[in-house]
């Protein structure tokens, strides 16, 4: 007895749902997220920044290792990047005010004191 299976053109697979974001989309929103340029994310990478703006934009396809580099150098899931698992999407933050946030942690603490009260008594004179 001989089966014969439907060529991948005629078969039918059920839709999944990958959410309104391309992976490129979501690799560039977890970059940002996380205060990196594409230059600095390829040098993590061990890429190129050329490389990083292709898959980005979705003029590349990324392959699984590739995937999962991506993954492990954002520090999310392969399921999350795919868009298979849902995210919480919080308020994304500029690059300006994570990379002024990340000079203001690295501050000493009595530095860091001064100027988040100085920032705190301006919020509250513009909340008022």
């Amino acid at each position: 007895m001989h089966l014969v299976m439907p060529r991948p053109s005629t078969l039918k697979l059920p839709e999944i749902d990958l959410g309104d974001e391309s992976i490129g989309e979501r690799i560039a929103r977890y970059r940002k997220k996380h205060g990196l340029t594409q230059v600095q994310l390829a040098k993590k990478m061990g890429l190129t920044q050329a490389l990083i703006s292709s898959y980005e934009s979705g003029r590349l396809r990324l392959h699984a290792e590739l995937l999962a580099r991506f993954a492990l150098a954002l520090n999310v899931s392969t399921d999350t990047l795919l868009g298979l698992k849902a995210d919480k999407k919080e308020k994304e933050f500029s690059l300006k005010v994570v990379r002024r946030m990340k000079r203001i942690d690295s501050l000493p603490t009595a530095q860091q004191k001064i100027l988040l009260s100085t920032i705190d008594n301006f919020l509250k004179g513009v909340g008022s």
